[in-house]
């Protein structure tokens, strides 16, 4: 559904590294597909005849992409959900150069 995007009104953080899928593109990507889905529900719903199961896959997607963006919008990594976030124990890194 690339064509119909409208991605110029969805904020993206202008300090996030553009090397990087960071939490800020990550929201911002989920928003577009988040955008796109609504008008795609839309329309299916106003097809005749009505595609039931087409509206009913579209509305679970729908539902796991607001699910993703309440999980992204949680953002920080700490030392308390870093195992939970990444499957395994470790610590947090802080202002970390390589």
């Amino acid at each position: 559904m690339t064509d119909a995007r409208d991605e110029a009104a969805v904020e993206r953080p202008d300090d996030d590294d553009h090397d990087l899928l960071t939490f800020g593109e990550a929201g911002a990507r989920l928003e577009i597909e988040i955008r796109d889905m609504r008008k795609r529900i839309e329309k299916l719903r106003l097809e005749t005849p009505l595609d039931e199961v087409g509206v009913a896959a579209a509305e679970r997607r729908l539902a796991d992409l607001q699910e993703g963006q309440a999980r992204n919008a949680a953002q920080p990594i700490n030392d308390e959900n870093f195992e939970k976030f990444f499957g395994y124990r470790g610590t947090a890194r802080r202002n970390t150069t390589w």
